[in-house]
């Protein structure tokens, strides 16, 4: 164990200046965005509208990235990352502030629209930004805390969004919808805080202090378009099949719970903090694996794993089980998401990692998006045991389809395994 922390903090002190403080600055803006996610949609309710409208601030934020992501990848791969990112997390801060005062419906979903529009150009340059800024030997290690830092400053987020909240109504006796707006308040600042580490990046890309040995339909000094787009269909066609089987299982895992079990909100809320937290330990544990079996065999191995637990919990009957069955689905499934982005950002020429992390994205939004109405007409269809049990079973079957696409395509070819 003493190794272990020892690989990490001399991974973490070499990372390149550009990488600590992008990740600096993404830390905080996820706290923030963390508050938002949980405190919105009851800002919603306690202005009093029907819970139509938080399915149209959901779905306005997830249209608006879709549509902006492809336009935001090449625009990050022709200006350049760090004003990119920038342009997007300022007036990204803006709509959130608008959006902690707005009152009306149409405002609410405007508002939330443009939110989504320009966190796309945020979400699009990170990975690219921090591939560029390191060696290749140092990005599954990268990637991993950079994802796990995520998740953990959602949970932060999610956890203060409540307590601000709470403080406000219950020792200062502020009305309801007045303390969660300035809980909103308290997740913008934070949200505009990561913009200062943002303006000390250097956005001159360091040159590369190693060769990168690449052999995967392209050669990496190769920046020929029609071979980039080769590769880039491989992985957004492997990440749109993981796209439709999350969007059947994961939007619904709260409603799973309490439909099937009748869990307290509680429980539900205890349940999905922790699948958090063993997601962030899970994508720190990867690089071990990576080291013994490859970048391209650890990924297919934790969605494989994956698999028995989500059916599991698919046909269990105990709560328990279904727990159990939940938090390790989740730890492992996403485990493999900082290797899958390594593997992307050593495959791809530098002039298209934008592009690349773009469709790749929007693709894997589009299958979530798609799977929403049919997860929801399977359990109406076939209530709340089987039509959840057919859902998390076709996913699983997306999984191993994906998985099995991935090996074919990659499995096979030789990457920088350090």
């Amino acid at each position: 164990m003493k190794s272990w922390f020892m690989d990490w903090k001399t991974k973490i002190l070499s990372f390149n200046r550009n990488v600590k403080l992008f990740m600096l600055a993404n830390v905080l803006i996820q706290i923030g965005m963390g508050v938002f996610m949980v405190m919105y949609n009851l800002y919603i309710k306690e202005l009093g509208m029907p819970e139509t409208v938080n399915g149209k601030v959901i779905s306005m934020t997830a249209l608006a990235s879709a549509i902006m992501l492809i336009p935001a990848g090449f625009l990050s791969d022709k200006i350049g990352r760090k004003w990119i990112i920038i342009a997007g997390a300022l007036f990204g801060a803006v709509t959130l502030y608008y959006r902690s005062f707005a009152v009306l419906e149409s405002p609410l979903v405007t508002a939330a629209f443009f939110t989504g529009l320009f966190m796309a150009f945020v979400q699009v340059s990170g990975v690219p930004l921090l591939a560029e800024n390191s060696r290749s030997s140092e990005r599954v290690h990268m990637f991993s805390i950079y994802f796990a830092l995520m998740t953990a400053a959602n949970v932060v987020g999610s956890l203060l969004g409540g307590i601000v909240s709470d403080v406000f109504q219950v020792y200062l006796s502020m009305p309801a919808v007045e303390a969660i707006r300035w809980s909103l308040l308290f997740g913008a600042t934070l949200f505009t805080a990561g913009l200062l580490p943002l303006f000390k990046l250097n956005n001159k890309v360091p040159e590369p202090s190693e060769k990168v040995e690449t052999r995967i339909d392209i050669e990496p000094d190769d920046p020929g378009l029609k071979r980039n787009l080769i590769v880039i269909f491989h992985f957004s066609f492997a990440s749109l099949l993981i796209g439709l089987g999350s969007g059947l299982v994961v939007p619904y895992l709260n409603l799973y719970f309490a439909n099937r079990f009748d869990a307290s909100n509680a429980y539900i809320g205890l349940v999905l903090s922790l699948g958090s937290a063993m997601t962030a330990v899970a994508m720190l544990i990867g690089p071990m694996l990576v080291r013994r079996v490859g970048k391209v065999k650890a990924l297919i191995i934790f969605q494989v794993l994956s698999i028995p637990f989500l059916i599991l919990t698919a046909y269990t009957t105990s709560l328990f089980l279904a727990s159990l069955g939940f938090l390790l689905r989740q730890a492992l499934m996403n485990a493999g998401n900082p290797i899958q982005s390594a593997i992307a950002m050593e495959v791809v020429h530098d002039k298209y990692k934008g592009l690349a992390n773009s469709v790749n994205q929007m693709v894997f939004n589009v299958g979530w998006a798609t799977m929403g109405p049919v997860a929801a007409g399977l359990v109406i269809a076939f209530g709340s045991y089987w039509g959840y049990a057919y859902a998390f079973s076709i996913t699983a079957g997306l999984y191993i389809i994906s998985s099995t696409y991935y090996y074919f395509i990659f499995g096979r070819r030789k990457l920088s395994e350090e």
